[in-house]
């Protein structure tokens, strides 16, 4: 029998721009009180963008966190009280300069529901139109064309290790 645990109290340990940590008391049924460490995100949306060609729209991008250059998906933080959909379409646009006539949810997950409450909502994006790009301060992008089938390749080649990106272009397979 799986048994939901008791918050007894909650410690914020740190706010900043992006996630909140918290330390949460918990009482667990004939195991008594454990601690739990909690990062808070106030999630994030992402897009797998589809030319006419059959092309993904991909960026590619230094993440510090991992001290790296990866590919990924048009993808950001929600703003309070933002809609998912308005933040893939902002996203898409601001990181690559197109806009879509059409835009559907595909998929929605946690990114590790263990430590984290962070929720990704995956849209697919079709009939582009290209525009210009507007990124943000400190954003350094690179945005490239690439062929669905040859995008799905590089997830199972283990070229593409970012989750939401592989998320959403095998998805993405499936469903164009």
């Amino acid at each position: 029998m799986i048994v939901e645990e008791k918050t007894i109290s909650s410690d914020r340990i740190y706010t900043g721009k992006v996630i909140s940590v918290k330390v949460d008391t918990v009482e667990v049924e004939k195991q008594g009180y454990q601690k739990r460490e909690i990062v808070e995100h106030g999630g994030a949306a992402a897009i797998v963008a589809i030319t006419d060609n059959n092309e993904v729209i991909m960026i590619k991008q230094f993440r510090k966190a991992i001290e790296n250059v990866i590919w990924e998906i048009p993808a950001g933080k929600l703003e309070i009280g933002e809609n998912p959909k308005e933040c893939a379409i902002r996203e898409l646009k601001e990181e690559t300069g197109y806009s879509a006539e059409n835009v559907k949810l595909v998929h929605k997950f946690y990114t590790s529901p263990g430590f984290s409450n962070q929720k990704v909502y995956i849209f697919l994006a079709t009939d582009l139109v290209k525009g210009e790009t507007n990124l943000d301060n400190g954003e350094n992008i690179e945005t490239y064309k690439i062929k669905l089938d040859e995008a799905y390749d590089m997830v199972l080649r283990n070229e593409i290790e970012d989750a939401k990106t592989s998320i959403g272009l095998l998805i993405a397979k499936e469903l164009i």
